[in-house]
């Protein structure tokens, strides 16, 4: 069996997708065979959180420690360097099959009541791909508990860059404000970006920028903010409606077992912290339901 649990795999025209049991998340999106994510091998664990679904938080929370309903309490620190709890409870949880066809998949997680997580979410995540725009992912949670819960969700794709140098990768976010971190990569202020080297709003060849960074102020077009990752050999246009109203840019030298470089680009209802600073931060009251929905398109240059 492969580490990552049961791979369920759809097609649409040229357009394949591998969906993982362990985690929910994608392991592989090729279009007429050249990847579109950087993939990982059946028998790898997910590279840096490749491909991973974050519930019911995305990012870090400082400490693993937070207050809610007039509570404090205290999670795992799965983030050991920095302190941090990381990327939410439900990446190496085993998500089951609720519908499969040719083109669509959707797996669910009950995201259970435990030490320092006392609610109890429900999560569907479908992913559907269609011949002429590829990939749609659409995620729903719902508050199967008896008390308010707080939430946040984000998703963890790493974009090829078909064998590019990270300095050959163009990447535009329609971003005015990037949030400041300390060591411990939690924010502690907002800058606007005009002016700085994380103006990325016309599309800009990364060349000596490294990126692990929050973006938020989207500028949006029908309700949808667009991130491009380009090279010369191909790339991907990502879209993300209203829920999520921030993005995670990380850009990677050597991601997992060949070494390749790759730009992550992750939308987030929320940014790190939110569980402690509120922003962003969803309150789900029992039997409410949020969605959210972001897709890939392919792009041959």
């Amino acid at each position: 069996m492969p580490l990552t649990g049961k791979q369920f795999t759809i097609k649409a025209g040229q357009h394949e997708v591998t969906v993982v049991e362990v985690g929910g998340g994608l392991r592989r999106y090729t279009h007429g065979g050249v990847d579109v994510l950087a993939p990982y091998g059946e028998q790898e664990l997910p590279p840096n959180g490749a491909g991973q679904v974050l519930m019911p938080w995305p990012n870090r929370l400082r400490g693993g420690r937070y207050s809610f309903g007039g509570r404090t309490y205290q999670l795992p620190i799965t983030e050991v360097p920095r302190g941090n709890a990381n990327h939410g409870l439900a990446r190496w949880a085993r998500w089951a099959p609720v519908a499969i066809d040719r083109a669509a998949v959707t797996l669910a997680c009950d995201i259970v009541p435990q030490t320092g997580w006392p609610f109890e979410i429900r999560a569907e995540v479908t992913y559907a791909l269609h011949s002429d725009h590829g990939l749609t992912v659409t995620a729903v949670a719902r508050n199967h508990g008896r008390t308010p819960a707080p939430f946040g969700a984000g998703f963890h794709p790493y974009f090829s860059t078909h064998g590019h140098a990270l300095d050959e990768v163009t990447v535009h976010v329609p971003a005015d404000q990037r949030l400041v971190t300390d060591e411990a990569q939690l924010p502690v202020g907002v800058q606007e970006v005009a002016k700085t080297p994380y103006d990325l709003r016309r599309g800009t060849p990364l060349k000596t920028l490294r990126l692990d960074d929050t973006f938020t102020n989207l500028s949006t077009v029908d309700g949808q903010a667009t991130v491009d990752v380009r090279t010369r050999s191909g790339g991907a246009h990502v879209w993300l409606d209203a829920a999520f109203g921030f993005l995670q840019v990380y850009t990677h030298e050597r991601l997992g077992g060949e070494a390749a470089s790759a730009v992550a680009v992750e939308p987030m209802t929320c940014p790190a912290d939110a569980l402690n600073s509120g922003a962003g931060l969803i309150v789900l009251e029992p039997g409410q339901v949020w969605t959210g929905a972001w897709g890939i398109t392919p792009s041959t240059r």
